[in-house]
């Protein structure tokens, strides 16, 4: 008799059991799905100069015409390799791309690189969790500065120079539209300020020292003073000449009234432990 009434028991329990599986199971497959949609697809169409073995002359660029499907922005670099190990080599910067479309990515040799049997083509944000390697091209490239004239490039590389040159100006507009936060503000005058109370100290320590102290330990102290001096000078001279010559004055003063400090710091301890002691 328990035989009997069992068997439905576990017929009911194991369809319980289904059901539970199934509602597990749906959720964890539309994210599998949606992580497949979210997948981010980058083909090479071609390459200039064409082939997979190319000779670059001094000062040119090997450019990879790519086609793109991404759900979510992204950034395109092309990244050279020789023998498994990154070339030192200047690459694009790259705008914000999403959707479907095409664009370009470039490198060139600098005055190391000299060969390359890969370009890896990275997509992402720019961070390492969140960027990958999306395609390959393989191929030798080889750089020859007496390498001959070549053909002129074809009009896809200037149309999409121009493309990102604009995406460039767009963003650059857009983030000088953003309006400035108060703390921006005041960490600018913070360093502002900062800078030229340093450059101030960095003139009246030296100029106290001078007036108060005699002999050598003037002539020292004189150094700090003369390097203000002649940093206020150069600048005042300069910006006369040429208004937009001292664009980092800021900088400028806060380094030269840095080492100032320093110096007479350092000048004060030494002529307090030699002068003090007498």
């Amino acid at each position: 008799m328990r035989c009997r009434y069992l068997k439905p028991a576990v017929v009911l329990v194991f369809a319980h059991l289904q059901r539970l599986m199934l509602l597990l199971v749906l959720p964890l497959s539309c994210l599998a799905i949606d992580g497949a949609q979210a997948e981010t697809v980058v083909r090479v169409v071609e390459t200039w100069p064409p082939g997979n073995y190319v000779t670059l002359g001094r000062n040119e660029y090997f450019y990879l015409r790519l086609a793109y499907e991404t759900d979510k922005p992204i950034h395109i670099w092309a990244r050279p390799y020789i023998n498994g190990k990154q070339v030192n080599a200047g690459t694009n910067t790259s705008p914000s791309y999403s959707g479907t479309g095409e664009t370009f990515a470039w490198f060139f040799f600098d005055s190391k690189g000299g060969a390359v049997d890969e370009v890896r083509i990275m997509a992402g944000d720019g961070s390492t969790s969140n960027t990958s390697v999306v395609a390959v091209w393989r191929g030798d490239i080889v750089r020859d500065s007496e390498a001959g004239e070549r053909q002129p490039q074809p009009a896809w590389i200037a149309e999409m120079s121009a493309r990102a040159k604009a995406a460039q100006d767009e963003t650059y507009r857009a983030r000088m539209k953003e309006p400035v936060s108060a703390s921006d503000i005041a960490l600018v005058t913070g360093f502002v300020l900062v800078a030229f109370a340093t450059g101030l100290l960095g003139f009246v320590l030296p100029g106290w020292a001078v007036w108060r102290w005699h002999g050598a330990w003037r002539m020292a102290a004189a150094g700090p003073a003369a390097m203000m001096a002649f940093v206020i000078l150069r600048i005042v001279v300069d910006g006369f000449r040429d208004p937009t010559s001292h664009n980092l004055l800021p900088f400028e003063i806060l380094l030269a009234g840095s080492a100032s400090t320093v110096m007479m710091i350092v000048l004060y301890l030494a002529h307090k432990f030699f002068v003090g002691r007498h």
